[in-house]
């Protein structure tokens, strides 16, 4: 996940302070040393911390903390506000050009990610805000990346516009708006080379295409990973560009955080976009306010009702919730559930946004094993109906015969089976519950999977 060691060290320190009836400038002293190790060692800026630290500082030993009723949650506050300015204070919305289409250039290196995350941005806006994309193919040195992008955008079932490695990008770009115009594509999505560095050549090229098509936003796509090399790369595209965003790649691998945390301040360009995943519906608007409420282990309930309002079927879910009440859930049901709920991504990421699910007892540090529910869903796949409708009809030759088909072994049916039983008679105590009647208390499944 995301900011993951600046995430744990973080709540570590302000755990230390939170519920303090009063809260000494010596507690703040000590805090904000440990918040400021914690940003160092996520690679966020120097300077930027330094800057940080000391706002938090002025605005923690100031009246607002010292006087308050509940200083320690004052001090996070305080915490949170600055976490939330410094990555850009309030999410940056994408331009719509009043004379369509709105043209976008995406720039980087290679290897950042551009390519996909122009396919990724693509599928957003048709998804999210109903538009309707053209892909252009400008990268005109490598020729796996027009390949690349007819790939992409015959997965997404886009059209693609390409005129081949011969021809001039400046000219790509200028037939590629006119063809828009012709087929009423209200975006353009300018797919630009990239060198493995910054160099002169690349830049007049960019340059060119930037002053033919003045485009409404060029979005400098960026690999998290590479922490404090990202800024330096923003830096020089900034210079030479004016770039108007930045979308963060890999946001969802083993990266420190330290780009997030210092592009805005060292740029001053807010990040649009950041890309959760590999798969192409893994790309999300980057929501400062909601980035600092993770990192502070508050959860992020918006990023959740989003992801599950866009996965989740509505019609679904109020017959899931009938067959919950009536008792007549199944491991068809169990199986669709299981489905929408992996569109929606990592289990662990959706646990984080979860508010206080990080202090919850047997959910800290929790680990889900994603080859576990594979088994899982192996086992029910490998049911007949019947016995998906009616799990009481199993016998020791209907076990075996499933255990075989899923590759598993007995013992894990049997333990399957035992959970989904277990599940059913907690759902029907949680309707007995709701209807006011007094049932006896029922334990949660360690595993329900």
């Amino acid at each position: 996940m995301a900011f993951e060691g600046l995430a744990d060290r973080l709540q570590n320190t302000i755990k230390k302070i939170t519920g303090k009836g009063k809260v000494s400038e010596q507690d703040v002293k000590e805090m904000t040393r440990e918040i400021r190790l914690a940003l160092l060692e996520a690679d966020v800026n120097f300077k930027v911390v330094k800057d940080l630290i000391k706002r938090i500082k002025e605005r923690a030993v100031g009246q607002e903390v010292m006087e308050s009723l509940t200083p320690g949650q004052q001090v996070i506050k305080v915490v949170k506000e600055e976490l939330t300015e410094l990555m850009g204070g309030e999410q940056s919305k994408i331009a719509v050009s009043d004379k369509p289409p709105t043209v976008i250039m995406m720039v980087g290196l290679q290897g950042a990610g551009k390519t996909t995350t122009t396919g990724k941005l693509a599928n957003l806006l048709r998804k999210k805000y109903n538009r309707s994309p053209l892909l252009v193919a400008c990268d005109v040195y490598r020729p796996a990346a027009i390949k690349q992008l007819e790939t992409l955008g015959g997965q997404l079932s886009m059209p693609v516009f390409s005129m081949g490695t011969e021809a001039n990008p400046v000219d790509i770009a200028k037939k590629a708006i006119e063809k828009a115009k012709e087929d009423h594509h209200d975006y353009v999505l300018i797919d630009t080379a990239g060198r493995l560095h910054v160099d002169s050549d690349l830049m007049q090229e960019l340059t060119d295409i930037k002053e033919l098509v003045n485009p409404d936003e060029i979005f400098l796509v960026v690999d998290a990973m590479t922490g404090q090399d990202a800024v330096n790369v923003a830096e020089s595209f900034n210079e030479q560009l004016d770039v108007t965003g930045v979308v963060l790649t890999k946001l969802d691998g083993d990266t420190r955080g330290g780009a997030a945390l210092s592009i805005k301040a060292v740029t001053g360009k807010s990040i649009k976009f950041a890309g959760m995943g590999e798969k192409l519906d893994q790309l999300e608007a980057f929501h400062p306010e909601r980035m600092a409420s993770r990192i502070l282990g508050m959860g992020d309930v918006l990023t959740l009702i989003e992801k599950a309002q866009a996965n989740v079927d509505e019609k679904q879910a109020k017959e899931l919730q009938e067959k919950m009440r009536t008792a007549t859930f199944t491991f068809d049901d169990f199986l669709d559930q299981m489905s929408q709920v992996k569109k929606m991504g990592p289990l662990d990421d959706l646990l984080a946004m979860i508010p206080g699910a990080n202090k919850m007892k047997g959910l800290k540090n929790v680990q889900f094993d994603e080859k576990q529910l594979a088994h899982v869903e192996a086992i029910i796949q490998s049911m007949t109906k019947k016995e998906r409708q009616d799990p009481s009809i199993m016998n020791a030759s209907r076990k075996k015969r499933i255990a075989k088909g899923s590759g598993t072994n007995v013992s894990q049916v049997n333990r399957l089976l035992k959970q989904f039983e277990e599940m059913k008679k907690m759902m029907k105590q949680m309707t007995n519950m709701q209807k006011g009647k007094k049932g006896k208390g029922f334990k949660m499944p360690f595993n329900p999977f």
